[in-house]
């Protein structure tokens, strides 16, 4: 993992090859047309040649599906891309600033956090609204107690805020098990099981407003300033020696990841894999330079995320949660990546 680390360190001191940029490219236009094909498929099929009369400005000749292609299918895709995108984002974020290739979007206990807070509106059978402003506030809240006892712990501060995330997601899953235990077994629980399996069958258009700014206001400085995670490998003194604010740069991403981590999963629910396989394959695609390895993750992470849940939505007549499926994919690649001659980095 050292020499890993030392690679991914000098990897700012090139220039991006000409062919990772064409890879970049490739997963740009491979999302393009999973995207254009998306929108064709579902229970209630659009014909390419409607299907691209509507991008070009045609109404569809029925009302019906205009409806399911506004109210449902673009809405669903839409989300899928972003939640992909944080996922991705955020796992490749904390990999870098813990140093750590087995680090995940929910280390903090953000997911632990949604859990409850979801769970806890689901038990007082609020409506759905309230259900993903609950999973996001109680998110944050998660955090913000990660963060707090972080810095107050002895020793380093990277593995007092692991420490505290253990234990902040223990309590949240403590508390979980407990609301699933009192909850009406024949209504509630059901569809507290079904919230934490992860799944975009609720998809409406008010999620997308809901997370759009938050997943923004995350995704820019991660994208922006992908360059300082780079640096965050090296000690603290060299890379302040290089002019990076280490503490400052670290508590950006951080903060960043978190966000978008919330954000995404107070709306899809859990979905594990995505934010901890995505970031090593796109590293076995374009390297360890954040400057093209945070775009790619993006990509990649959307492309992904979408691929599943059109597998999710049109392989059986009944949906199977995506948590379901991103492990069932995940767990056996990343087994393969683990038993791979070489280092993870």
């Amino acid at each position: 993992m050292k020499q890993g680390l030392r690679g991914l360190s000098c990897s700012t001191t090139r220039s991006a090859s000409p062919r990772v940029s064409y890879i970049i490219f490739a997963l740009a236009l491979l999302l393009v047309a999973a995207i254009v094909v998306s929108l064709s498929l579902g229970r209630y099929p659009i014909p390419p040649r409607m299907l691209l009369a509507r991008l070009l400005g045609v109404p569809f000749e029925s009302m019906r599906m205009e409806a399911v292609f506004f109210n449902v299918r673009l809405p669903r895709i839409i989300l899928a891309c972003l939640v992909g995108t944080s996922l991705a984002a955020s796992g490749a974020a904390y990999q870098g600033v813990f140093q750590n290739p087995l680090a995940a979007p929910d280390i903090l206990g953000a997911s632990s956090g949604a859990a409850t807070g979801a769970t806890l509106a689901i038990l007082l059978q609020l409506s759905q609204f309230m259900i993903t402003l609950f999973a996001f506030f109680a998110s944050l809240l998660a955090i913000a107690l990660v963060m707090f006892i972080g810095e107050r712990a002895r020793g380093k501060k990277v593995l007092g805020l692991i420490l505290a995330g253990l234990m902040i997601s223990s309590l949240c899953n403590a508390g979980i098990s407990f609301m699933k235990l009192v909850a009406d077994p024949n209504k509630v629980l059901p569809e507290i099981v079904y919230w934490l399996m992860g799944s975009l069958a609720k998809t409406k258009p008010s999620d997308i407003s809901f997370v759009f700014l938050p997943i923004s206001l995350g995704l820019a400085p991660l994208f922006i300033f992908r360059w300082r995670i780079n640096l965050l490998t090296l000690s603290e003194d060299e890379a302040q020696s290089m002019g990076v604010p280490v503490r400052r740069t670290r508590a950006m991403v951080i903060v960043s990841s978190t966000l978008i981590t919330a954000a995404a999963v107070s709306v899809s629910g859990i979905i594990g894999w995505a934010g901890l396989v995505i970031p090593h394959l796109t590293r076995r695609l374009v390297g360890n330079d954040y400057r093209q390895l945070m775009p790619a993750s993006m990509l990649f992470g959307a492309l992904f995320l979408m691929v599943i849940d059109d597998i999710s939505r049109n392989l059986f007549a009944t949906e199977i949660p995506l948590g379901i499926l991103t492990a069932l994919v995940g767990a056996p690649f990343f087994l393969w990546l683990i038993t791979r001659k070489g280092d993870l980095w």
